[in-house]
């Protein structure tokens, strides 16, 4: 969960995920339509080359029976027949009227259905065809129409017209019967057109088909199925089927008994095509995810940086206390969003604002103090006074003697010197301070306060001066002060620890992030948790003798010259006083 507490990470996850669903839905749905429609395009290719097939065997069928009826009226077939004399029809009649058709088969009959001539069969083969139930239906006067194997070319589509003399009452003479195939040449010359594969069959046999032989027996599977769109694999392919009854079911009444017509279409063709399509979307989406994640992943980048930026200066206030932060967005103007400038500028304008408010009231602050600076001098001042009046009582004594003259002497001019350092403390802290600009050296600076910090004994104090840092412009007079009072205090603490002299103070400086620090560390004994808050209080000392003002005056020459002091510090680990300075604020050259 701790991941999910990044308002970064909450975009970025809610718009990649809704990315990656959207997507993926999207991706679902075309590959469920397209391989619906792939598949309902090819039944309706299916359906398509079997209503061809239907308009092109009825076609045949029609023209065979006109023709056979305007045969059939031909006076000359109707003398020949007449005659019930088999070679006179068979050569007169039977192979002119052949060759007009055209067709596998020409056979006639007499009344009685005896063949009387036959062209294209066998005479066992006429006694077959002459067998049908179509040539009885035209013995009868009606035209007929029967299907029936013939191999080995395949299936005979029979048609049988009566030859009769009279309207009214016609005589039947006999009948003419023609037939044309369903054979391995009409299913290719149809495949050609519809590009689907074809089959004929009957009685669980194929008799013609676009196949090749060694596949019979696989398509012979689909004359004993009874599913209206059955499939089947012949070789490497599968194949969609649809059975198209030729005729009624046979006597038998078991399904693929009568003559049946197969229209197949492979879906190999189509699957490959469909997997091929959903390669490609599998590609475009991780693509597009890619992409989209990306995009995210950016989106979120823009909406959060600024305010990270924020957030981040925010911080450092909180933790500094230094109102003189700014929060600079960067990056494009184009890319940063216009609400967060706006919060960008509101929150420096209020810690302009707050800083003005610190500086005012830190005079008046500094006023209020004042009120209390009787107590203080009434404090500091009376114990220095009654020293020197005591001193002046003992010089007014008229014996006197020269050693307790000195002695009073040096009590005199020691007080005076204490009350002149009070009175100058209480001045610098009391009066608004006049700062005298001009480029200096830090790290000179920094040398010569440690140098002057170390006059009396105590711990040494080390150096870590950053070599980057060059000149910059302050008042180094009054910088100076502050940092020797802060040196002088650690000196002080570290006096009290128990490495005494041994151990050292350091002070060290560096340059980054367009800011300057100065920091005096020591390992010292530390200042309680109840003290940090007040170190700079006016007037709070734990020293005995300390006026108090020390702390407070550093604080005030640092923030007049644009900076800022902060304390880190517990008892028995020691104290850090941080000094930062803006480069802006102070100009290096």
């Amino acid at each position: 969960m701790r991941l999910l507490s990044s308002l970064r990470t909450r975009i970025f996850l809610t718009t990649a995920i809704l990315t990656v669903l959207s997507l993926g839905a999207a991706t679902y749905l075309v590959s469920v339509n397209v391989t619906r429609e792939a598949e309902d395009a090819l039944q309706r290719d299916i359906r398509s080359t079997a209503r061809v097939f239907e308009q092109l065997r009825a076609r045949s069928t029609d023209t065979y029976r006109t023709m056979g009826g305007l045969i059939a009226d031909e006076p000359k077939l109707k003398a020949a027949v007449a005659t019930n004399d088999p070679p006179t029809v068979q050569d007169e009649v039977a192979k002119d009227y052949q060759a007009q058709f055209k067709s596998s088969l020409l056979l006639v009959t007499g009344k009685s259905g005896k063949v009387l001539a036959t062209v294209g069969a066998s005479p066992r083969a006429a006694e077959i065809v002459a067998s049908q139930p179509s040539v009885h239906d035209a013995l009868a006067g009606r035209e007929s129409f029967s299907l029936l194997p013939w191999p080995p070319e395949g299936m005979l589509q029979l048609v049988t017209v009566p030859i009769s003399i009279g309207l009214k009452n016609p005589e039947i003479l006999g009948t003419l019967s023609v037939g044309f195939p369903l054979d391995d040449a009409f299913a290719n010359e149809l495949k050609k057109g519809t590009g689907s594969e074809l089959a004929f069959g009957m009685d669980g046999q194929i008799l013609a088909t676009t196949f090749p032989p060694s596949a019979r027996g696989e398509v012979a599977e689909l004359l004993r199925r009874s599913e209206a769109s059955p499939t089947v694999t012949i070789g490497s392919e599968d194949f969609a089927a649809l059975p198209v009854p030729l005729s009624a079911v046979g006597d038998s009444g078991i399904p693929g008994a009568g003559p049946i017509a197969l229209i197949l279409r492979s879906r190999t063709e189509t699957q490959q095509f469909l997997r091929s399509l959903h390669t490609q979307l599998v590609i475009t989406l991780v693509v597009a995810v890619m992409l989209a994640t990306l995009l995210s992943f950016a989106v979120a980048r823009t909406i959060t940086q600024p305010l990270a930026a924020i957030t981040n200066a925010m911080r450092e206030v909180a933790s500094t206390g230094d109102l003189t932060r700014k929060i600079v967005l960067r990056g494009s103007q184009r890319w940063n969003d216009e609400d967060a400038r706006i919060l960008a500028a509101t929150f420096n304008t209020l810690t302009d604002s707050i800083s003005r408010f610190q500086v005012e009231m830190s005079q008046k602050e500094r006023l209020s103090s004042l009120g209390r600076l009787s107590t203080v001098i009434a404090h500091e001042i009376r114990n220095p006074l009654m020293i020197i009046k005591a001193a002046l009582h003992t010089l007014r004594q008229p014996d006197v003697g020269r050693a307790a003259t000195g002695e009073a002497t040096a009590d005199i001019d020691e007080e005076i010197t204490r009350l002149n350092r009070i009175v100058n403390e209480v001045l610098d802290f009391a009066r608004p301070i006049q700062f005298e600009l001009a480029p200096a050296d830090l790290n000179a600076l920094c040398r010569e306060s440690a140098a002057a910090a170390q006059a009396s004994p105590g711990a040494a104090v080390a150096l870590d001066l950053d070599p980057s840092i060059a000149g910059i412009v302050t008042d180094a007079e009054r910088l100076r002060v502050a940092l020797v009072n802060l040196i002088v205090n650690a000196r002080h603490a570290m006096d009290g620890s128990a490495g005494g002299a041994v151990a050292s103070v350091m002070l060290s400086t560096r340059a980054s992030d367009g800011r300057v620090s100065i920091v005096v560390a020591d390992r010292g004994i530390g200042i309680s948790e109840g003290d940090v808050a007040r170190v700079f209080d006016p007037y709070f000392t734990t020293k005995r003798g300390g006026t108090g003002l020390g702390l407070p005056i550093a604080k005030n020459i640092i923030e007049g010259l644009g900076g800022s002091i902060t304390v880190d510090s517990a008892a028995g680990r020691g104290t850090e006083m941080r000094i930062e300075f803006p480069l802006q604020g102070m100009a290096t050259h």
